[in-house]
């Protein structure tokens, strides 16, 4: 039995980076071997096993044969004659198939260290063409790895997966994960780029039209360091109502990026001109997107409104709306709806006390 760390702490390390996550392949063992020594096994297409102690993921060297469309279609082998290149070779890219072992020797059959060196993203092989979910990944590595160029014949190759309808196959929650995944990471632009060159953006979200512009706001809803549900928004903003629920339909996108990128994308132009609006429109707006019971949400509104602007300091709609915002919830409601003799007006004069509390706050604005 002979144990070799692979993939991306592999990788990382190379790379200078910190480590964050350890796979290995075991080599020469089987099912049996593993649980003697303590393993647990966790894997239900193929063996993977944790360690007792670490916790980290053990998998016996397999092969696989692809049986049908899209990434569930493969049957996997392991055995302990499987040997350590046997199991590189079927990985996605070359930087992710280097293996070190126990006494920190590397084994790099496919010349990943070159690579790296290089910034290139290039196939192992043409198996990575068997599995469709490897262009969403090596998107997500162009977010993450911002120098890093596609190798053409890589490209090509993913050019045709998408001409052959491999993409079509990807179920929605794992296009879901690795998008969400590449907007957070540092210039999620690239992972659109990538898509976009290959085909594959029209296919799984053809309502984005790509512009210099959004390519700007992505990145920069990046680095002002935003939460998911907002850079979504900044990437939705400029997408019809409708166009929105029906990507987000289609990809099962969880309600709290759904929801704010729908109100986001319907208030953009009142948001921009918040300097104009009145006390009584900035109440409207407030109770319409929910701002006095969902606060937060509001303020991750105007943050994504604010990318759109590329704005990275202070946002002067922004402030107006959150000054206002904040005056009205200062109003007592329950005291108000308390001292009201006529209950049907309670509605009435709770929102004219907001609205009278918006406007001393402009006054000394």
């Amino acid at each position: 039995m002979k144990i070799y760390t692979v993939g991306g702490a592999v990788r990382d390390q190379l790379l200078g980076l910190p480590v964050k996550d350890h796979d290995h392949v075991v080599v020469g063992a089987t099912p049996e071997d593993m649980l003697r020594q303590g393993f647990r096994p966790v894997g239900k297409d193929f063996p993977v096993f944790l360690h007792p102690k670490t916790q980290e993921e053990y998998a016996l060297a397999r092969t696989e044969r692809k049986t049908a469309p899209g990434y569930r279609g493969f049957v996997f082998h392991t055995a302990p004659d499987v040997t350590l290149e046997d199991d590189l070779v079927r990985r996605d890219l070359t930087i992710n198939a280097i293996a070190r072992a126990e006494d920190g020797s590397l084994t790099d059959p496919f010349g990943g260290i070159e690579d790296i060196q290089n910034k290139i993203f290039r196939h192992v092989s043409d198996a990575f063409g068997e599995d469709p979910v490897r262009i969403l990944r090596l998107a997500r590595f162009a977010a993450r790895f911002d120098a890093f160029t596609v190798a053409p014949a890589t490209m090509a190759l993913m050019r045709q997966m998408v001409a052959d309808g491999e993409v079509d196959a990807l179920v929605a929650e794992r296009v879901w994960q690795e998008v969400a995944k590449g907007l957070m990471e540092s210039h999620p632009s690239r992972m659109l780029t990538v898509l976009h060159e290959c085909g594959a953006l029209a296919r799984i979200m053809g309502e984005i039209q790509l512009s210099e512009h959004l390519l700007q706001v992505i990145d920069h809803a990046a680095a002002q360091g935003h939460d998911l549900p907002v850079r979504f928004a900044a990437l939705m903003l400029h997408i019809s109502k409708d166009a929105i629920e029906q990507l987000s339909e289609r990809l099962r996108v969880p309600n709290e990026c759904r929801a704010l990128a729908v109100m986001a994308a319907r208030e953009l132009d009142h948001i921009n001109g918040a300097l104009e609006l009145s006390a009584e429109a900035i109440v409207a707006l407030c109770e319409r997107c929910d701002g006095l019971r969902k606060p937060q949400r509001f303020a991750q509104l105007l943050q994504a409104v604010a990318c759109d602007g590329l704005v990275s300091g202070d946002f002067a709609p922004a402030a107006r709306l959150q000054g206002g915002l904040d005056a009205a919830r200062a109003v007592n409601a329950g005291a108000l709806a308390q001292g009201c003799a006529e209950p049907k007006r309670i509605p009435e004069v709770i929102h004219a006390a907001r609205v009278a509390a918006v406007q001393a706050f402009l006054a000394q604005a």
